[in-house]
């Protein structure tokens, strides 16, 4: 009898939101579209909704978005060119290698700096996948704390909450997977050809870039972005919603 009970006040509390925000007309009439309107702008239908979920629903939620969203970023970046012909997310030479490639330019050797760039991409798109269980590791590790100022936040607050909080982690755990896919692309072969032409050059300083680490932040960057992107559009669009619970936590934003 009280279960009954609640549910009751849980389907009348929306309608004594709209009563208690009645608009009236010169004339003594109620504007209902207006209480309605009023009700929704202030989000006290939302705050009603999002209390009637318990907190494990709402962190379940949120990592089944993340989980989905980092399946979705892996598959668009973890393929040939994924990186490479994208110019939100390419990766350019290090700082430190433009004096190289501007150097060797002037003697018609930046064929060089242009294919370790290449190389660079194609190491990054490899990780990737091999990148997927790191995320949904990391993600696992959301607490209920945690959950519900995300719900509630901006649109990619999960993914700079998971940046955030697992970032080093992360950066620390794909290394070993970025120096063997930097390997693979043929990218060290490529800087020590770029470095040998350089040092033959007179006059010129010592240069060193460290490609693990940079190939790691860059691809942990372009990942983040098409995170931040995944999770805003399944926020945003219900089709993306692909599970009973997705629909049912995010529909009380």
């Amino acid at each position: 009898m009280k279960n009954s009970t609640k549910k009751s006040h849980l389907l009348l509390l929306p309608a004594a939101l709209i009563l208690s925000s009645c608009v009236t007309d010169s004339a003594g009439n109620t504007d209902w579209a207006a209480a309605t309107q009023n009700v929704l702008n202030s989000g006290l239908l939302n705050s009603a909704a999002t209390s009637a979920l318990s907190q494990s629903e709402i962190t379940a939620g949120l990592k089944q978005a993340l989980e989905i969203g980092s399946t979705n970023v892996v598959g668009q970046l973890g393929v040939l060119n994924g990186f490479n012909t994208d110019p939100k997310i390419r990766i350019p030479l290090p700082d430190t290698l433009k004096r190289v490639d501007t150097a060797l330019s002037t003697i018609g050797m930046n064929s060089l700096t242009s294919d370790l760039e290449l190389r660079l991409n194609r190491a990054a798109e490899a990780a990737t996948p091999k990148a997927k269980s790191l995320f949904v590791s990391a993600i696992s590790q959301m607490t209920i704390s945690d959950a519900q100022g995300i719900l509630t936040g901006p649109q990619d607050s999960a993914t700079q909450y998971l940046r955030r909080a697992m970032g080093p982690q992360l950066a620390n755990e794909m290394q070993p997977l970025i120096q063997n896919a930097l390997n693979q692309a043929g990218a060290i072969q490529a800087y020590d050809q770029v470095m040998g032409q350089y040092d033959q050059l007179p006059f010129m300083p010592n240069v060193k870039a460290d490609l693990q680490n940079y190939v790691t932040d860059k691809a942990l960057d372009g990942i983040f972005y098409y995170g931040a992107t995944e999770e805003a559009a399944i926020r945003q669009n219900p089709a993306k919603r692909t599970t009973e619970l997705l629909r049912k936590v995010l529909a009380s934003q």
